[in-house]
């Protein structure tokens, strides 16, 4: 890929606002897609997220009903909800270490001064839920980049009851909470967005070299 293509891609993208419910994602792609998702990059490496895809069509129905009436949810090929813990604890932080231990090898005895970091940040209070969803938000930024240099659709989206999604996900017992919203597919011919341009301010409004 090239720079031109890159760019294209990122121009081509857009908040789709009206998904074909006949078009779905094909399952290598989708694959690829949930890769991007595991692949993505976090503070201290730590992921404090758990992401939904849901596809059940009587499930997504109800949650249009807690999303504005916003029908991305129910008409997208599949439906991200990316979701947060409540409160990262000390149980998390030696469940990831043991993750590092079982791919990169060595013990959890070598890794005591990261692990005396990380617990230090998480008694001074930083690792809390807004800290979770500000991770979540890389994720999305992957999630949608990865998507666009793909060919698919996507609207990333704020306008939900985050306590209803997190009701009828069962997300109280697994400690999490909703954080954002990702419907992915393929544009509906009638979304006159598609063809709008884009609105953004000249690079040298918002980019400064020093």
């Amino acid at each position: 890929m090239d720079t031109s293509e890159l760019l294209t891609a990122l121009n081509w993208r857009y908040a789709t606002k009206v998904f074909d419910p006949s078009k779905k994602i094909p399952a290598d792609t989708w694959a690829a897609l949930e890769e991007s998702l595991v692949l993505t990059p976090s503070s201290f490496g730590l992921q404090p997220w758990k992401f939904f895809i849901i596809q059940d069509q009587e499930l997504r129905e109800k949650l249009v009903a807690h999303s504005w009436r916003q029908r991305q949810v129910a008409d997208c090929s599949h439906l991200v909800v990316m979701t947060v813990k409540k409160a990262y604890s000390l149980d998390d932080l030696d469940a990831f270490i043991a993750r590092m231990v079982e791919v990169r090898g060595g013990s959890a005895d070598a890794l005591a001064g990261f692990r005396k970091m990380v617990a230090g940040t998480q008694a001074q209070g930083y690792m809390t839920q807004d800290w979770a969803k500000m991770q979540a938000y890389i994720a999305l930024g992957q999630f949608m980049a990865a998507c666009a240099l793909l060919g698919i659709d996507t609207c990333p989206m704020e306008g939900f009851v985050a306590g209803k999604y997190d009701e009828l996900l069962g997300l109280e017992a697994q400690g999490l909470t909703t954080a954002v919203l990702c419907p992915a597919g393929y544009r509906h011919a009638d979304d006159r967005y598609a063809s709008l341009p884009k609105i953004r301010f000249q690079n040298s409004d918002v980019i400064e070299h020093r």
